[in-house]
């Protein structure tokens, strides 16, 4: 009798994805995803950067149960206690209260205003960027020079302007610094659009009868996002820094809430004799600050879709 060629083996899930010749859109995708995973792992600063985002991250969902203290008992029998003092791991503050638990809740306040803020700055900017790179004409240069309004204008001071009118709040200054952060993403959008609306695939689907929306939609945004997506993580830094500076001058979210831009306000008074009570808030703007610099870099190197590979 003639043997059977024995069966080729099962291929393991990383020789899967690094296949050369992927059988389905999914395998080149999920390939793709992994090799930018790869190239990205193998950036330390960026890993550094995303290490201590996931830790805030944790830190911010488990506070409840990592916290110490409740971050707004006021106890002036234990105020400007230095760290490590009375069981305040990083002091307390004014009128007592832990510094450290009020750190763990504040960067819950941060991470909202950084999502809500990067869901609507870039998705404005996406609208109106690929809606004047696309149409041209009078749209471009109206929407264009609205575009070039904003940019004329510091974001910090557009939106004390916009909180000042809109009043103090969480709320209000989300909303103030959305409104003063599409332009760059509008930019971007733009820029992307006007090299790939004269395409011969855009030309090709316009023939079908696809119409400006679907085009738009469905073939100009995807190939947006990779260039957006590194922009707002740069961004994030920014976003972080204007948030702390409304809560610095009071503009952001109101007392008690553990806001640090307002908890160093605070503790600005004290800054000579009770360092830590400003520092350490600092210290944790500087820290999430760079760590999203780093992230953003890393992601740079990966998504840009103009970075030569090797």
């Amino acid at each position: 009798m003639t043997e059977l060629p024995n069966p080729a083996p099962k291929p393991t899930w990383r020789e899967w994805l690094m296949t050369d010749a992927p059988a389905s859109r999914r395998q080149a995708r999920a390939a793709a995803w992994y090799a930018g995973w790869c190239a990205f792992r193998g950036n330390t600063l960026a890993m550094a950067g995303l290490i201590v985002l996931i830790a805030l991250i944790l830190a911010a969902v488990f506070a409840p149960w990592l916290a110490t203290h409740d971050p707004f008992a006021q106890d002036l029998a234990m105020r400007l206690k230095a760290p490590g003092e009375e069981g305040f791991l990083l002091g307390s503050d004014s009128l007592g209260r832990d510094i450290y638990s009020r750190l763990l809740f504040g960067a819950r306040i941060s991470l909202y205003i950084v999502a809500l803020v990067a869901l609507v700055a870039p998705l404005l900017g996406l609208i109106i960027g690929t809606i004047a790179g696309y149409m041209g004409g009078w749209v471009d240069v109206v929407l264009m020079r609205f575009t070039d309004i904003f940019l004329a204008f510091p974001r910090l001071i557009l939106a004390l302007a916009f909180v000042a009118a809109l009043g103090a709040g969480i709320e209000n200054a989300v909303l103030a610094i959305s409104l003063t952060a599409w332009p760059p993403y509008a930019r971007i959008a733009r820029a992307e659009t006007l090299t790939i609306r004269n395409s011969d695939y855009i030309h090709a689907i316009r023939l079908q009868g696809a119409g400006a929306v679907r085009i738009i939609t469905r073939h100009v945004w995807p190939l947006c996002i990779s260039s957006l997506v590194i922009r707002v993580t740069l961004d994030m830094a920014g976003i972080i820094l204007t948030a702390a500076g409304l809560g610095f001058l009071g503009l952001g979210a109101q007392p008690p809430s553990p806001e640090w831009g307002a908890m160093v306000s605070e503790g600005r008074k004290y800054i000579l004799d009770y360092w830590w009570v400003a520092t350490i808030p600092g210290l944790a703007i500087f820290a999430i600050s760079l760590a999203f610099n780093l992230l953003g870099d890393g992601l740079r190197d990966v998504l840009d879709p103009k970075e030569s590979k090797s």
